[in-house]
């Protein structure tokens, strides 16, 4: 059997921390390792409490996006979020999330995020994917060369410039013509839409070399 997911709650609401914690403990597949109610203290306890994933209140006593991305270089990050609005999803995504869960849905659709999340995905509310595949749709997957193929998929499981070079045996300069024409053919602008492509088109999953 698998090792569980080990999770780490940061949430400035005692109460809140309290429902996603009675709603995670029957997950046989899901362990709650650490918690912290300060924006201030997360780093430290991630940095004693080794866990595969972080969730992060967005608002909690100081708005989080500007620690996400430092957070996000440790551990990846479901964001959950009260607010509604499709811009601050998307921000928090391009701040480095592989998540966003609205706190109104997370009974529902936590655990689907969850697993998402750590399977490499990025996961949104089906409202904000509707409102970014509006914006999205344009050439097919055929469009793109195979070599293209291989770059959107790891862009999409969140690999940087070089980490994609690494893996493919290519330069960091040739991944980031690839990209932008990957952008030019797609009509799309940065890595997030590039993401959502990928899981709305089916590219995303696990890379592989064509031979």
């Amino acid at each position: 059997m698998p090792s569980p997911i080990r999770v780490v709650i940061a949430d400035d609401h005692l109460l809140f921390r309290q429902g996603l914690k009675s709603l995670l403990k029957p997950e046989v597949d899901v362990v709650i390792v650490g918690e912290t109610d300060r924006a201030a203290d997360i780093i430290s306890v991630l940095s004693r409490t080794p866990c595969d994933l972080l969730i992060l209140d967005l608002q909690m006593e100081r708005n989080s996006l500007a620690d996400i991305e430092q957070l996000a270089a440790r551990v990846p990050v479901l964001v959950l979020t009260a607010s509604e609005v499709a811009a601050d999803a998307l921000a928090a995504i391009r701040f480095g999330a592989r998540g966003v869960v609205l706190k109104r849905f997370a009974i529902e659709t936590l655990m689907e995020a969850i697993r998402s999340v750590i399977a490499g995905n990025v996961w949104m509310p089906p409202t904000l994917q509707t409102h970014l595949a509006a914006q999205l749709r344009g050439p097919a997957p055929s469009a793109l060369s195979p070599r293209e193929e291989e770059v959107v998929r790891y862009v999409a499981l969140g690999l940087r410039n070089a980490e994609v070079a690494a893996k493919l045996s290519i330069t960091e300069q040739t991944v980031k013509a690839h990209l932008n024409a990957i952008f030019r053919k797609l009509g799309i602008r940065d890595r997030v839409q590039l993401a959502l492509f990928a899981s709305q088109s089916g590219l995303a999953g696990n890379p592989h070399r064509r031979s």
